[in-house]
């Protein structure tokens, strides 16, 4: 095999050690992460003096609220895991028995798609309007990293 030229190798070594500029993304989901939380408190914590006066579709609401918190929490850190991991480093954590099996084996095809409601919101019309785009935001942003991931896998020669 013959040696690849010096100015080559310097141009392939810097694109790899770039891949580190992904790590503060990271960091910032974290504290995106802290803010899901902290709206889910205050969600909870708004609504629950009102509890014993909501009528069934106004529960309903609230109980979906903090689930769609909760999922965007949860994809969140599935990002944070599978983005890490596929592009900056290996999470070392040895044989923990809290690490997720998937950690490690998720690619763009693999994440997990899932919807980001907006909080609480009188205006239920509204607010299923506004579920329904991001939702398909993020249905559509799926599909393109699966298509890319495909595309990927079938470049010839790497």
């Amino acid at each position: 095999m013959a040696k690849k030229p010096f100015l080559e190798n310097v141009l392939e070594h810097g694109l790899f050690a770039s891949r580190w500029l992904m790590a503060p993304f990271y960091v910032g989901l974290i504290a995106a992460l802290g803010a899901l939380m902290v709206s889910f408190f205050q969600e909870l914590i708004h609504e629950l003096p009102h509890v014993l006066e909501m009528d069934p579709e106004m529960a309903i609401l609230l109980a979906l609220s903090l689930i769609d918190l909760s999922l965007a929490a949860n994809l969140v850190l599935i990002v944070i895991f599978a983005g890490y991991e596929n592009f900056v480093s290996k999470i070392d954590v040895g044989n923990h028995e809290d690490r997720p099996e998937w950690m490690g084996t998720v690619d763009f095809s693999g994440l997990e798609l899932g919807e980001h409601a907006k909080p609480f919101d009188a205006n239920a019309e509204k607010t299923l309007m506004w579920q329904v785009i991001v939702h398909l935001t993020f249905v559509v942003s799926g599909v393109l990293l699966a298509f890319m991931d495909w595309l990927s896998g079938h470049q010839k020669g790497h």
